[in-house]
Formats: structure tokens, sequence, C-alpha cells
């Protein structure tokens, strides 16, 4: 069992930027990876982000990149989403996902953290 809880989400104008924490608690000697989603109002959820946690390898989705930065504490089990020129379209609920092997699905999450961009 992996408890999940974002937090640095808040009202910001487009151009300007947010970083988002997750912090993981229990079974967190088991972590393969962590990936960040979001989901809009009407929409499914999308995901955003995601690192190795042993090898620190990063993926982003197109939309995000060269704007989102995806990093990691491993003694701390918490990832960090820096978001910088943020889009009205950023506007969402983003949610941190736990991944446990290479061969699993992310099948934990967090309660996610509204995250909203002004025009």
């Amino acid at each position: 069992q992996v408890q999940l809880v974002e937090s640095g989400g808040g009202l910001v104008q487009a151009g300007g930027s947010l970083r988002l924490s997750c912090v993981a608690s229990g079974r967190t000697f088991s972590t393969y990876a962590k990936a960040w989603f979001r989901q809009a109002p009407g929409k499914e959820r999308e995901w955003v982000a995601s690192i190795r946690w042993s090898g620190g390898n990063t993926y982003y989705a197109d939309s995000v990149k060269g704007r989102f930065t995806i990093s990691k504490d491993n003694a701390k089990n918490t990832a960090y989403l820096q978001m910088n020129s943020l889009k009205p379209e950023d506007t969402a609920v983003y949610y941190c996902a736990h991944r446990a092997t290479s061969s699993g699905d992310y099948d934990y999450w967090g309660q996610g953290t509204q995250v909203t961009v002004s025009s």
C-alpha cells in the first residue's frame, strides 16, 4: 500500500510558474517510477510526465516538453513537477501516480491538486 499526497497547486496567470510536489508514504521500498497525470473537466485523464526512480530517466508528453520538468528526491520519497510558461490549457487537476515494477501499471494515485491558469 502506497499513499501519495500532492501539493503546490493554485491559481496563476498565463506565463507564470508553479511547482507541484508528491510525497509518498507506506510501501515505498518498491518504487519503479512515478508519474504526473492531469484531468480537465469533461476530458479523459492524460499522462504528463514520468521519472524512473533508480536511474532518473524522464519522459514527457509533447504538450509540455520544454515547459515542464519532473524531478525527484529518493531520500524524501518525493516527486516534483516544475511547470513554467503555463497556458490556460494547462488548467486541470494534477495527480501523482506510483508504479511498483517495470511490468506493472500505475496503481496508486494521489487525491489531486487543482491548477488553474488564467488568461
